[in-house]
């Protein structure tokens, strides 16, 4: 199953669209879930992350907040990957 990425963002935002670009030239060669939430949409979210977008999540751990470099998330990802293929 692939890892599941859920950026945290809102409409207008540059540096989403940014982390946005990155997650899916990543996603391109590297199997991975994408889902991105619009934190003005959810009270709650957009108190929790407020001016601190995006975040990037992966499988529910915060792993990076305003931005990821792709060479630092294949890295994030490679890490994930070998947790997950050791643990038995």
């Amino acid at each position: 199953m692939p890892p599941n990425l859920i950026i945290y963002s809102r409409p207008g935002c540059h540096l989403c669209d940014v982390m946005k670009a990155v997650v899916e030239r990543v996603g391109q060669t590297v199997a991975v879930s994408l889902e991105e939430i619009d934190i003005s949409r959810d009270p709650e979210l957009e108190s929790r992350y407020g001016l601190e977008i995006p975040v990037l999540t992966i499988d529910g751990t915060k792993v990076a907040k305003y931005r990821v470099s792709e060479e630092d998330l294949r890295r994030m990802l490679s890490a994930r990957a070998g947790q997950a293929g050791g643990a038995g």
